[in-house]
């Protein structure tokens, strides 16, 4: 009887000898297209670049940064606080570019037109060139910015942190209790 690592490096270097035709494989994605790395002259991939091409909205909200899971971006375009064009939708709604989406993100309403279809959940400058936020959606994100800078900077502040029972009084007043 061989010893369990010998065993397994041997299965691991018959695996990596198989070829991507053998039945017992899988080949990767996009191979054996020839379009795997190519790109348009933006620099985009041609999943990145989405003509044709459609994704799941949870999965669009999750890959652009909208949302930080997918989970909780399938809760919100299922609990109604995402619309697609005008309508509500279900997470697995098929988004294609051109189309508008509205989400509120907080307190704020936030309008945007998609123009990519990220390949993957990449970084926050990439995942920014995705889509475009209407300028009201960005004039009225400024307003509750500031409005929200007003109410920290006029709202009164204690000398003192409080003590034990003082947080209790503060949790019961805030409905935290």
């Amino acid at each position: 009887m061989s010893d369990p690592l010998t065993a397994g490096l041997n299965y691991t270097l018959a695996m990596s000898q198989q070829g991507p035709e053998d039945p017992g494989r899988r080949a990767a994605p996009g191979a054996g297209r020839g379009t795997q790395g190519e790109s348009d002259p933006e620099g985009h991939t041609e999943a990145q670049a989405g003509q044709g091409q459609a994704m799941r909205i949870d999965r669009w909200l999750f890959a652009v940064r909208l949302f930080k899971s997918r989970a909780l971006a399938a809760t919100a375009v299922s609990g109604g606080r995402v619309h697609v064009n005008g309508e509500r939708v279900k997470p697995a709604r098929q988004l294609r570019p051109g189309d508008r989406i509205a989400l509120m993100r907080g307190a704020v309403d936030f309008d945007c037109e998609v123009l990519l279809l990220p390949a993957r959940r990449g970084p926050a400058s990439e995942a920014a060139r995705c889509y475009r936020e209407s300028a009201q959606s960005i004039e009225r994100r400024a307003r509750f910015g500031e409005r929200m800078r007003l109410a920290v900077a006029l709202s009164p502040r204690p000398q003192a942190r409080p003590d034990k029972h003082e947080r209790r009084d503060l949790r019961r007043v805030r409905g935290r209790e």
